[in-house]
């Protein structure tokens, strides 16, 4: 007993789109998994960027929103977000273009002392480092929120191949800070 050609023909065509909806299924799966990779890694990077700040906060004897008087960079065309004083000297946070064509969108960039061996910032010339890119406008915030209290918020925005965005945001409220000025 054998099959005829039109059961062997309706097995292929079942066959076939069964295997069509199983490659869908893994395509989306995998298209998932790109963008939960992609927001673990950046949501890691944003939680450095915040504790960069922080301990920077920390050793703060004033701070100033939104302003730059006495920065030791150059700012070429980047918006001040916050300026910190140190014994170590100043801080100074910018948002704005990149410095080069690696960087993906606007960039948050920290001016001030370079960090040592130790991982404690040293004495000499300030460094203009990138410290986090893919900004929007926006993309970087540091508010008052009461006395000694700072909320800062960072979001990042990136455009998928499907044309659509995604967007990854942390924000965190700091207290126990020197008032800002």
């Amino acid at each position: 007993m054998g099959f005829t050609l039109l059961e062997m023909l309706l097995a292929l065509a079942l066959g076939l789109v069964f295997s069509g909806v199983l490659v869908q299924v893994l395509l989306v799966q995998g298209r998932q998994g790109a963008l939960l990779v992609r927001l673990l890694r950046e949501r890691s990077f944003q939680r450095r960027t915040i504790e960069l700040v922080r301990a920077d906060l920390q050793r703060a004897d004033w701070l100033q929103l939104g302003q730059a008087s006495g920065a030791a960079c150059s700012l070429v065309g980047r918006d001040p977000v916050l300026q910190i004083s140190t014994t170590m000297g100043p801080i100074t946070y910018t948002v704005g273009p990149p410095p080069s064509p690696i960087w993906r969108g606007k960039v948050l960039m920290r001016c001030g002392p370079a960090f040592g061996l130790d991982g404690e910032p040293s004495e000499g010339e300030a460094q203009n480092r990138v410290v986090i890119d893919s900004l929007p406008a926006g993309g970087f915030r540091a508010e008052s929120s009461g006395f000694g209290r700072l909320r800062l918020g960072l979001l990042q925005q990136f455009t998928l191949p499907d044309g659509t965005t995604q967007r990854i945001e942390t924000a965190v409220e700091l207290a126990g800070l020197v008032t800002p000025r």
